[in-house]
């Protein structure tokens, strides 16, 4: 068998489909991950499987399928639990479907005694509101009320967040006291104290030589202090070194340190390095560093040690935990008090059989490191998905919902594109993507910088080196510095990911590019430029890989420094920054690996050792590379799309949403005022109320606002068909001139244009103009209709006194326009998508 699919389910006549794959003509076992969860994260539970198979590996062999293993949860009061909340959740759609079908039908009285007799939600009360106030009474002014606080209450969230997200750089020049400020570097670490608003950065590699100065930056007052200048002279002070990690701890204030890539893991130690390599653990030789320990730190921000560093443990390795690495990543649960440190790769001397580490954790409230992922041979078939070793990659932690995302980076020399979602509580890894370039993802890459927010559910990915083509050893730095969201609904299923698109200035440089080559590959970017105190710099940040990134949760903002811009030109050995390599086609190389460390065989500090694959590179004649001291903060703005066209809208998106919706409220109104009331108070609100949500520099949106003149020089009769303004029961059909008749039973001669043995749909359908005007699935009120589409009891309790019953072709009209502002609400707080009248014409339906 090479193809097939896998169905699951509870009846053998019911069953969901949860894999479509293949397997290999060979006798070695294959495993796969199965779907367990539906759209919604329902866990749903599985009683019969069927193999579907679609194609052999040769045209003269019958299908067969030799050996079949199913490994799950089996234990019976977890799948009866399992089953239970699925059956709860199937009666909840489908009661949610059939209040929806009850509410479009105006039958208000059994949709009020469903919802007071079932548990179910079945949309946000302000939606609830919204609807009884346009639909109900017509009550515009409350109605446009509810609009804002359904902003204020997040409904429209969702729909921002799916809107194009855009990145609005601004670079930051504080400096301190003295006027210095973070020296140009790549390899560093940061971390960010959201409640205080403070950044710290720590260490790094400039070029030459590993750096062990520790910086804070103040968000508020805009400005750098140096904590101390060689944190290798404080007691228990981290020795010079690059590739390493921090965290910050939000309860106690501490800041915690791992890993090292120092100059004397991989070159001969300095005779004045040998102390401070002592002082860290390391036995110094005549060859340099011969034992490579894993020290431990934490630095205390505040409290009665402020200040003051902690040596938490000689070597992690000795006590459990992971030994001297790299390029690795770490995160923390403030809330659980515990530290989480994936892969990286090994530093034992040996650069020509790359090692790799697994997945630990810390608990600072008991000191003790564990093992959660053993680091798993690619060869070993294992039952369940597993993390494979990697380096250089990105992993954020998810609190909310107990998640550790890990994806990309590098293995021996290949550069990966997988993406896996670890649950923290069950231990279990699912995997999200084999491949995300094929699923509209990035590259596949190395050093890329990733943050969280947990509450908007999106992972934000910030751009790294990537490869001309997966074989080939090319690396490239793109110069047109891609950077991602990432959106999740459920953490264990498979999101979406969207590019950020970068910010569109007024002026740019007229063939402005930015270089970047590695061996034989170029690329460019035409990049915005402005005057700071009289001298030109970009708009946005230069490609770059090996930089730093934070994210305040609170603000919303990323904050990123420095980082390895490539090779660019030295001019009497000084490295310059010249006009052509900028923005005149020069050409910058790309080398090396994550934050300074080496892919392939590199050392990680830009030098190379050994031969093979990317070690055989080095740096070109007259090309050095070029290290950033650049310190940049990034609002990610959405722009929201106009319901009336398709494209986006430069303005601030809550705003712009309500804009929008109160256009498609007053609009309504206009409509109903031009068939109601005297045409000068309607032509007035026109000028003025309708005016005033009206984006008057959009042409489209201006030719659809002067069309609504047509409904009241004829409010019987659509001026445009081709309005995308106005719906299909805006058409008002011309009859055609009716035909005598006359009845010899009867004394009077009666007009109609029916023909005998006609009835009214006949008629309908037999109009000229009805075949290009769409229908609606919503029934009008006709004779012989199953239904008839009066005015339901509960809509009489509502209507105040004095005003008319609402016709059905209004109640539609309304229902229409009501529906289209629930474009701009969150799925999960408004009434359900689709409709049961679709269950007819389905595979199987009714």
């Amino acid at each position: 068998m090479k193809e097939f699919k896998l169905y699951v389910g509870l009846n053998p006549d019911h069953m969901i489909q949860v894999l479509h794959a293949g397997l290999r003509d060979d006798a070695v076992p294959e495993t796969f991950s199965i779907t367990h969860v539906n759209r919604g994260g329902v866990p749903f539970p599985a009683r019969f499987i069927k193999i579907v198979p679609l194609s052999a590996h040769g045209q003269s062999f019958h299908i067969s399928i030799w050996y079949v293993s199913v490994s799950g949860i089996t234990e019976p009061s977890y799948v009866e639990r399992i089953r239970v909340r699925y059956d709860e959740h199937r009666e909840t759609v489908i009661l949610r479907q059939i209040l929806k079908h009850l509410r479009e039908r105006r039958l208000l009285t059994p949709y009020q005694t469903i919802l007071s007799r079932s548990q179910i939600q079945f949309e946000h009360p302000i939606v609830t509101s919204l609807h009884t106030a346009l639909v109900l009474q017509g009550n515009w002014d409350d109605a446009e009320a509810l609009l804002t606080q359904a902003s204020s209450a997040g409904l429209f969230q969702s729909y921002l967040q799916s809107c194009q997200p855009h990145a609005k750089w601004r670079r930051l020049h504080g400096v301190d006291a003295d006027g210095d400020a973070p020296s140009k570097r790549g390899g560093h670490a940061m971390c960010i104290d959201p409640d205080n608003g403070h950044i710290y950065l720590f260490g790094g590699w400039d070029g030459y030589k590993s750096l062990d100065d520790f910086w804070m930056y103040d968000i508020q007052s805009e400005r750098w202090r140096v904590i101390g200048h060689n944190t290798s002279l404080e007691k228990n002070g981290p020795i010079a070194r690059s590739c390493h990690k921090m965290v910050f701890d939000t309860k106690s204030g501490c800041i915690y340190l791992l890993g090292r890539l120092g100059d004397g893991d991989v070159m001969p130690v300095r005779p004045e390095d040998e102390e401070a390599l002592r002082r860290a653990g390391e036995r110094v030789g005549s060859r340099g560093s011969t034992a490579y320990c894993s020290e431990f730190y934490r630095y205390h921000t505040r409290g009665l040690d402020a200040g003051k560093w902690d040596l938490l443990s000689f070597d992690t390795a000795v006590s459990g935990g992971p030994p001297l690495i790299f390029d690795h990543q770490m995160v923390m649960d403030c809330d659980a008090q515990v530290l989480y440190v994936s892969g990286g790769r090994v530093v034992d001397g040996d650069w020509d059989s790359p090692k790799y580490s697994g997945l630990y954790s810390y608990s600072v409230r008991t000191s003790k490191w564990k093992l959660l992922q053993p680091v798993q041979s690619l060869s070993a078939p294992t039952p369940q998905p597993t993390l494979l070793p990697r380096f250089g990659h990105s992993m954020v932690l998810d609190p909310l919902t107990h998640t550790l995302f890990i994806f990309a980076g590098q293995r021996d020399d290949k550069y990966l594109s997988d993406m896996y979602a670890y649950d923290i509580a069950n231990n279990t890894v699912s995997e999200l993507f084999n491949n995300f370039s094929t699923s509209g993802g990035p590259d596949a890459c190395f050093t890329q910088r990733a943050v969280v927010d947990p509450k908007f559910r999106e992972v934000y990915v910030f751009c790294g080196l990537t490869r001309a083509q997966q074989s080939s050893a090319l690396t490239v730095l793109r110069s047109d510095a891609p950077n991602w969201v990432y959106q999740y609904t459920h953490p264990s299923q498979s999101g979406k990911w969207t590019r950020i698109l970068p910010e569109v200035f007024s002026e740019t440089l007229s063939g402005g590019v930015h270089g970047v080559e590695h061996g034989k590959g170029r690329l460019g970017l035409g990049l915005g430029r402005g005057d700071v105190g009289g001298q030109s710099e970009p708009l946005v940040p230069l490609p770059r890989y090996a930089h730093q990134v934070v994210y305040d949760e609170r603000t919303k903002k990323v904050y990123m420094h420095g980082g390895n811009a490539g090779e660019g030109r030295v001019h009497g050995g000084e490295e310059k920054e010249n006009e052509e390599a900028r923005v005149g086609g020069g050409t910058v190389s790309a080398r090396g690996g994550d934050t300074e460390g080496g892919g392939g065989n590199g050392n990680g500090n830009g030098e190379w050792i050994g031969g093979g694959g990317d070690g055989e590179e080095r740096p070109k004649p007259g090309l050095r590379e070029t290290r950033l001291d650049d310190f940049w903060v990034m609002d990610l703005v959405r722009r929201v799309l106009d319901l009336c066209e398709p494209r986006s809208r430069d303005r601030a998106a809550p705003e712009e949403v309500v804009r929008q919706a109160k256009y498609l409220i007053r609009r309504q109104r206009f409509r109903e005022m031009c068939e109601e009331q005297p045409a000068v108070k309607a032509l007035r609100y026109l000028q003025t109320e309708v005016s005033d949500v009206v984006d008057h520099t959009n042409p489209e949106e201006t030719s659809m606002f002067r069309s609504l003149l047509g409904h009241l020089l004829c409010p019987s009769v659509l001026i445009s068909v081709g309005d995308p303004s106005v719906s299909a029961r805006d058409v008002v059909e011309r009859e055609e001139p009716p035909k005598k008749r006359s009845r010899p039973d009867t004394p009077d001669e009666v007009w109609t244009n029916v023909i005998d043995g006609e009835d009214d749909d006949a008629q309908h359908t037999s109009h000229p103009s009805s075949e290009s005007i769409p229908r609606s699935s919503t029934p009008a009120k006709r004779n012989r209709a199953v239904l008839q589409m009066d005015e339901d009891p509960e809509e009489t309790r509502l209507r105040e006194e004095g005003r008319k019953p609402v016709s059905a072709e209004r109640f539609n009209q309304r229902t229409e326009m009501f529906e289209s502002l629930l474009a701009f609400v969150a799925a999960e707080v408004k009434q359900p998508k689709g409709s049961l009248l679709d269950l007819v014409d389905a595979e199987n339906g009714l």
